[in-house]
């Protein structure tokens, strides 16, 4: 199987160290592997992260019907608790012992949390004040609406867990039959942020489903938490709708509601036929003030005053021979780039400047973050460069950016780089923008980058990489001191199987993962695939290093399992494979290793789907210096 050398922490998700219960079955005995850490991936966390002064470590024994509990299906509901209480939580399955590491208030969060889960299986779970260390909203749920609420199999619920990151559960309401009761609470844990967009979320179906309950609930609604964010002005105002306003506002499945609260930052959600903003004192403004721009837009022109002093818009001229382009058929175009960018964007005029001529350009205003004005903005010069070649490029000169904050920088392109350079509908241009975590968009023949400093350098790279390899190989002597790229020794007869026809399967994987992938030779001459991605990912996701790692390492594994185990050590060393085979013995005992309570040192699962016995080659040299 291949071996793999990390040189970035393979996870940022907290929680990801122990290994699901049912994964773990199906692995067979020759893909278990020693999960120890190597010593220098320790290194490199600890690095990254500082930890708090009150940082400790905290255990609980539990019975192994919790523990398949506490991990859920795939270790899902355990990397969601460690997510809502940003702690480290790994699982021993043999001693049955949850270790939870983290600062004090982490600690207990935690356990809280794990401890509310758990008590789901035998009943309800009961809350007391105790349980409050202000990350606790409760919600009354009236009881015709609990049901809908929770979804089939509790869907709905982990929807919006998923979708706010908060821990959601009914809980107790005293003593005595529960169905002969009006209400049932339902307790959110997580940030404040959090807390409110799961709380009106359910709010929503509620209302959907008991007309009139958010006039009960309106005053509690409007006052929770106020204040109680980093700026000290969060707060929730209300706007009310007729019926006419109401389906407007929404847009067709959501898309107007969605796109006021991407592009204003706060959130925003309808009860009913009553808008609810919640947010700081700025987002709620900015939200109130696009509502009412959009309304507007439905009695004529709209104008924007002092735009200019503004910092959440941005102007593009758009030639009048290009507004149709733009704009698409029943607004579709634009309606396209406001849900992928998360903005706001209108066409503004003043009831004055009519007709005053065909050829006259007209004004696009696009609202919303930085990032997603200046990736929407791009998006539009590329349009109308297309229609009007030299709109935006004539003159241009290339420019490289020293600001470490969000800017932009320019390359151009020859014009057999950039058909290159663009791909096949432009899923080269996708997947290096994807990569990189920049924006990257190209104009004619220049291409834009928007981002971070090093979101700018990285996309460079990945874009000077590409290129070369039209030439031949290339070489790139060490990834070490990177924090984006994962680096596989593959075995030689496993190369062309994992790159496929012409690339093929590489370009499936990079596709599914959202990462960039490529053959390069290291400083001996050796080949090896690097996987380069901004994003880590963790054992459960589907995108980033871990998830394309663990795509090549099903693959080698596979082509390993039809050749019969041939070929194993082709790519490696002697010294390699000696090591390999010293440790596979020890890779077969891996499950019955002991927690530091029963072995007193630290023995964490980090097995993820799809990793076998050729991962752990790379990390022994390093755990052997």
């Amino acid at each position: 199987m291949g071996s793999s050398r990390k040189s970035s922490r393979s996870a940022s998700g907290r929680g990801s160290h122990s290994r699901s219960r049912d994964r773990g079955q199906r692995r067979s005995a020759s893909r278990k592997r020693d999960d120890s850490r190597s010593p220098s991936r320790s290194r490199a966390e600890g690095g990254r992260h500082q930890k708090p002064e009150d940082y400790g470590v905290d255990t609980i024994k539990i019975s192994d019907d919790d523990a398949a509990f506490i991990l859920g299906k795939g270790g899902k509901t355990k990397e969601k608790v460690a997510r809502v209480s940003e702690a480290d939580i790994e699982l021993f399955e043999r001693d049955l012992i949850l270790e939870i590491r983290g600062s004090k208030l982490q600690r207990r969060r935690a356990k809280k949390y794990a401890e509310g889960v758990m008590a789901q299986r035998t009943g309800p779970v009961s809350i007391t004040d105790s349980f409050d260390d202000g990350d606790l909203t409760m919600l009354y749920v009236p009881q015709e609406a609990v049901g809908f609420v929770t979804g089939r199999a509790g869907n709905f619920l982990r929807a919006i867990e998923e979708e706010w990151c908060t821990l959601m559960f009914f809980c107790e309401v005293g003593s005595g039959d529960r169905r002969n009761k009006d209400y049932e609470k339902l307790a959110i844990f997580g940030g404040v942020r959090a807390r409110r967009g799961a709380e009106l979320k359910v709010l929503s179906a509620v209302e959907t489903k008991v007309p009139g309950y958010l006039d009960k609930q309106k005053s509690d609604v409007l006052d929770r938490d106020r204040g109680k964010d980093e700026t000290g002005t969060w707060g929730t105002d209300s706007m009310t709708f007729q019926d006419d306003e109401l389906s407007y506002a929404l847009g067709k499945q959501g898309g107007t509601r969605k796109k006021m609260e991407a592009s204003s930052g706060a959130i925003v959600q309808y009860v009913g036929h009553v808008a609810l903003f919640s947010g700081t004192r700025q987002e709620r403004r900015r939200a109130k003030e696009y509502m009412k721009w959009l309304f507007e837009q439905l009695e004529g022109p709209v104008w924007v005053d002092d735009w200019e002093k503004r910092d959440d818009c941005i102007v593009v001229d758009v030639p009048a021979g290009c507004i149709g382009y733009i704009t698409g058929a029943r607004r579709a175009t634009l309606g396209s780039l406001e849900s992928e960018w998360g903005v706001l964007m209108f066409f503004m005029s003043k009831d004055k400047d009519k007709g005053k001529g065909r050829d006259r350009a007209e004004k696009l205003i696009i609202f919303g973050p930085a990032r997603g004005r200046r990736g929407a903005e791009l998006k539009i010069m590329s349009s109308i460069e297309t229609k009007n070649p030299g709109t935006f490029t004539k003159g241009v000169r290339e420019k490289t950016s020293s600001e470490k904050g969000f800017d932009t920088d320019r390359m151009i392109f020859k014009d057999d780089e950039l058909s290159y350079s663009l791909g096949k509908q432009g899923m080269t241009r996708k997947k290096l923008e994807g990569a990189a975590g920049a924006v990257l968009e190209y104009v004619g023949h220049v291409a834009f980058i928007a981002g971070t400093l090093k979101e700018r350098r990285r996309c460079k790279e990945f874009i000077n990489w590409l290129l070369q390899q039209r030439h031949g190989s290339v070489t790139i002597p060490d990834v070490s001191g990177r924090d984006d790229a994962t680096e596989m020794y593959v075995p030689q007869n496993c190369k062309g199987w994992v790159t496929g026809n012409r690339g093929s399967e590489l370009r499936r994987m990079e596709q599914e993962t959202g990462t960039y992938m490529f053959m390069a030779l290291d400083q001996r001459g050796d080949e090896r695939l690097i996987i380069f991605c901004h994003d880590p990912g963790s054992k459960s996701s589907s995108t980033g290093r871990m998830a394309a790692e663990r795509l090549v390492n099903e693959m080698v594994q596979e082509k390993l399992r039809d050749d019969g185990g041939r070929g194993r050590s082709d790519s490696r060393s002697p010294s390699r494979g000696r090591r390999s085979r010293s440790r596979s013995s020890r890779g077969s005992r891996s499950r019955g290793r002991r927690s530091p309570s029963a072995r007193g040192r630290r023995s964490p699962s980090r097995g993820g789907a799809g990793r076998g016995r050729g991962h752990r080659d790379s990390r022994s040299r390093s755990r052997q210096r």
